[in-house]
């Protein structure tokens, strides 16, 4: 049996979880079974690599532990082709990065994404800088609408596991409204409000359901977490060009009114940051921020056995044995996890949620992430890939990874 997300794009219409592919069974005949083992080895100064088999999967595990004290070593994203829709190998982005001098040590796949673009899921920021904003994710697998758990680091390179939801603000002087999206359009069948930047492609999507107004915006600097820009010309309707230097402010619905309410030559101020959902108790503005689905493990306690009723989980995805890939860190979070479960074989049959929480739980992780996995689990340690992709094709493209690398001097 093949489930949707393997399908073809045009059987489906429907982006790819990257991970659903029929179920093997439970466990694999007793033949295959083999003897525990483990061998480990440090690739770099506070990074070591395991890999482990167990006969009770039978299972072939990755494990990376990663020094986050180190001075020398630091956590990227990498979209494929440095773009917000395409795809690319692990293996592809590693070699592009290495190939532009940086020196990376490590990498997996990591956020769920559209097969036909290459979009993901969830929040996207690398380096500091937003890429995409949404409040709600994008999945269309979800049972309902819902804030998927992501991994980010924070200013201070911190790392933490959450559900971040977009939280953006337009203070024009006559107004002040919420950005819904940032390089998406804001979901909901009134009104909303977007900012495209560069990142979003030459001109903005037209809405064809909506009224829609927009504003070609000038940088003009910024203060402290807030971003200053100047109104240039006349309000247009969709389909704006997007200035190399600027950004477009998209106001749709009856939110129209607060964006025709500013003037050429007005200054506007915008932050984006991230709050913690359902309760926004704070907002931050982190350096990286990367989705998944779900949250595993919250405060060293598993959480898998509620991703149904957390992050609407469905249950091909959650209950069967699947390859996996997961993000984990220590409870000091000085330690970073990266492992990847392989599947889909006589040698490895993939874990369910529940499974990989237990065992990010065993590695010491306090807090884990369910990554993209299925097809797309990938781990590349230098210029090999380490474990064994479970498409017959090989390694996939995917639409992120999450690299270990050696900082510059």
């Amino acid at each position: 049996m093949v489930l949707p997300s393997e399908m073809p794009y045009a059987m489906t219409r429907r982006p790819i979880l990257g991970l659903l592919l029929a179920a093997l069974p439970a466990a694999a005949p007793a033949a295959a079974q083999h003897a525990d083992s483990a061998r480990t080895t440090t690739v770099a100064p506070g990074v070591t690599h395991a890999r482990i088999q167990r006969a009770d999967g039978p299972w072939v595990i990755h494990v990376l532990r990663v020094d986050l004290a180190r001075a020398d070593l630091a956590v990227r994203q990498v979209r494929a082709h440095d773009r917000l829709t395409s795809r690319e190998r692990v293996s592809a982005m590693v070699a592009r990065r290495a190939a532009g001098g940086e020196q990376v040590i490590a990498a997996v796949n990591a956020d769920f994404f559209d097969l036909a673009t290459g979009a993901s899921e969830n929040n996207v920021v690398i380096d500091g800088e937003w890429w995409r904003g949404i409040r709600v994710t994008d999945s269309p697998y979800d049972t309902f609408d819902n804030v998927h758990a992501q991994f980010a680091l924070d200013g201070n390179g911190h790392p933490l596991v959450d559900r971040f939801a977009f939280d953006g603000w337009v203070r024009a002087p006559r107004a002040r409204f919420p950005l819904i999206a940032l390089n998406a359009m804001p979901k909901g069948a009134y009104e909303g409000t977007a900012l495209w930047t560069p990142r979003a492609g030459a001109t903005t999507p037209r809405d064809t359901m909506r009224a829609t107004s927009e504003l070609s915006l000038a940088p003009a600097g910024r203060r402290a977490d807030t971003l200053l820009y100047v109104r240039r010309g006349a309000s247009t309707g969709g389909g704006s060009d997007i200035p190399p230097d600027g950004v477009v402010l998209s106001a749709y619905g009856a939110r129209t009114v607060a964006l025709d309410s500013t003037t050429d030559g007005d200054t506007l101020r915008i932050t984006l940051d991230a709050a913690p959902w359902p309760a926004p108790s704070r907002a931050s503005s982190p350096s990286l921020l990367i989705g998944g689905w779900p949250r595993i493990l919250h405060g060293g306690l598993s959480v898998a056995g509620r991703a149904a009723a957390d992050e609407g989980t469905i249950s091909r995805n959650a209950e069967v044995r699947h390859p996996r890939t997961a993000v984990g860190v220590t409870r000091d979070r000085k330690t970073l996890l990266l492992v990847t479960v392989d599947g889909r074989s006589a040698a490895s049959v993939g874990m369910t949620l529940v499974e990989l929480a237990d065992y990010m739980k065993s590695l010491g992780a306090w807090d884990a992430l369910n990554f993209d996995g299925g097809g797309s689990t990938t781990m590349v340690l230098g210029d090999r890939v380490v474990n064994t992709p479970s498409d017959r094709t090989g390694e996939r493209e995917v639409g992120s990874a999450l690299l270990i690398v050696k900082r510059g001097r």
